[in-house]
């Protein structure tokens, strides 16, 4: 990797490495599914021209838009208001392990035992932060970011199946889907939104613009390019800078605490991870 697809790599970690303590100083103002609904209509804004429909692949392009928009999202920053960044930036992690587990099921690919190992080591490190006394104030929250994992990992299924749509051509749809529904649900379950909008913050409006613009737009396109001109060995590593970037955030601006259990679980999880991701692309690569 060159020195400025390496620097380029780093910028896109730390951008998703902050995403999470914006959404979390926003998340304090906005009530999770009107932030979650201002975001997505945020990026319909910039990404509407590049809809475009897909004969014969829309229903697969709409399962994933419900799976990583109003569903995943809806309980990722529901997970993200109730609980701490760092745990959250760990425990969403866990949308790899549960993609291949998932793909061994329903995409019929082998996975052998390092993978397997993997998958156990990522489940027992989040079990180990789980476990820990600070982490049952929000345990809640934890289970939600579990469920949104669960969930994107659904929509990632179909992602290996789907061809010849542009990233920013699903983003368009994600948001399409997601803006529209969560200001829905918004509007029945949540109450004071003309008073909250008043009343927020250029803070707590620049954490939404922040999360719609850099972390989606900048972050996700970013990665898209980098994958094309490298290797997933070479690119998957690198990505699990993001999870201690949002530890070293959320601690230093957020006034956070970690413990050592929930640093001994997050290095358990994340070695997992690692695991499941490199032995992913060789397998990939070379055939079962």
């Amino acid at each position: 990797m060159t020195r400025q697809h390496l620097a380029f790599m780093m910028l896109i970690n730390l951008i998703w490495g902050f995403a999470l303590v914006a959404a979390k100083v926003s998340l304090g103002h906005f009530p999770p599914m009107m932030f979650t609904a201002i975001r997505f209509i945020l990026i319909i804004m910039v990404l509407f021209p590049f809809l475009r429909l897909h004969e014969g692949r829309m229903r697969q392009v709409l399962i994933i838009a419900l799976c990583a928009g109003p569903i995943g999202f809806g309980f990722f920053f529901a997970g993200v208001a109730l609980s701490n960044p760092s745990v959250v930036a760990v425990v969403s992690q866990l949308g790899v392990p549960f993609a291949t587990i998932l793909s061994v099921i329903f995409l019929k690919e082998q996975v052998r035992w390092k993978r397997w190992l993997g998958i156990g080591l990522s489940f027992a490190g989040v079990m180990v932060i789980s476990f820990d006394p600070t982490v049952f104030n929000f345990l809640t929250g934890v289970l939600f970011v579990v469920a949104s994992a669960l969930i994107g990992s659904v929509g990632t299924i179909f992602q290996r199946q789907i061809r010849n749509v542009g990233v920013f051509e699903m983003q368009a749809w994600i948001a399409v889907v997601a803006g529209p529904t969560m200001l829905a649900c918004s509007l029945a379950f949540e109450a004071g939104h003309w008073d909250l909008v008043k009343s927020a913050s250029w803070l707590q409006w620049g954490g939404i613009c922040y999360t719609a613009f850099a972390s989606s737009l900048i972050g996700h396109a970013g990665i898209y390019y980098l994958l094309q001109r490298y290797e997933v060995t070479q690119t998957a590593p690198l990505t699990l800078l993001s999870p201690i970037f949002t530890v070293i955030f959320s601690v230093t601006l957020l006034g956070d605490v970690v413990t050592t259990r929930m640093v001994v679980g997050a290095m358990i999880a994340l070695t997992g991870i690692l695991i499941v991701s490199l032995r992913q692309k060789q397998i990939v690569d070379t055939g079962p």
